[in-house]
């Protein structure tokens, strides 16, 4: 076992891409299913799992990290560090409360606030979905977009616009709750149907 298993792990992967015929085979969009299904593992790891679930399940998300990034250093575009560094940059300019002169922050709603004024002058938005992916599960994707519409002023008005009492709606009604509340939906409803499974 190496000392530095991280570096260990690059290694490794690079020479499964050179000798293993099915990594060899893979690509980036080939791999968005197992990266989906190993980010799902993980969350029920973290839900219903053991601490040694969890750090497997971590594993093998990693695995995809380090995978996507032997891929993309093959073909030039970038490599882990390049990863490793573009993440540490972020984190230094989303939290100035730590890194920088903005001083301490007195909350954790004071400093996610800071985080998303940040992000936002980052990201130069044009619309408030700018930045939130459209294949992220229902119930996050509006809690999203509801958090989103607030910041711009515009706060969610389910129904509004000529829309019906269909069942979309209330269902978007139900997200508007949960945001105002502070409660995370999808959680919630994971966790509501955990209980039905037990009976």
């Amino acid at each position: 076992m190496s000392d530095e298993p991280l570096l260990e792990f690059r290694e490794v992967m690079r020479r499964l891409r050179a000798e293993c015929p099915w990594k060899a085979g893979q690509t980036h969009r080939s791999l968005v299913r197992y990266l989906v299904e190993e980010l799902h593992e993980t969350v029920d790891a973290i839900e219903t799992g053991t601490p040694g679930d969890l750090a497997e399940e971590l594993g093998d998300l990693l695995l995809q990290v380090y995978f996507h990034a032997a891929i993309a250093e093959e073909s030039g575009t970038f490599t882990l560090d390049d990863v490793a560094a573009g993440i540490v940059a972020k984190m230094r300019r989303r939290n100035p409360h730590v890194f920088g002169d903005a001083g301490a922050q007195t909350s954790a709603a004071e400093v996610n606030e800071l985080w998303e004024q940040v992000k936002a002058t980052e990201k130069s938005r044009d619309d408030v979905t700018d930045g939130i992916a459209p294949t992220l599960p229902a119930l996050l994707y509006a809690d999203k977009v509801v958090d989103r519409l607030g910041r711009a002023g515009r706060p969610a008005e389910p129904g509004g616009h000529g829309a019906g009492d269909g069942l979309g709606d209330r269902l978007l009604a139900l997200v508007v709750e949960a945001h105002d509340a502070g409660v995370d939906p999808e959680q919630e409803l994971r966790d509501a149907v955990r209980r039905l499974l037990r009976g």
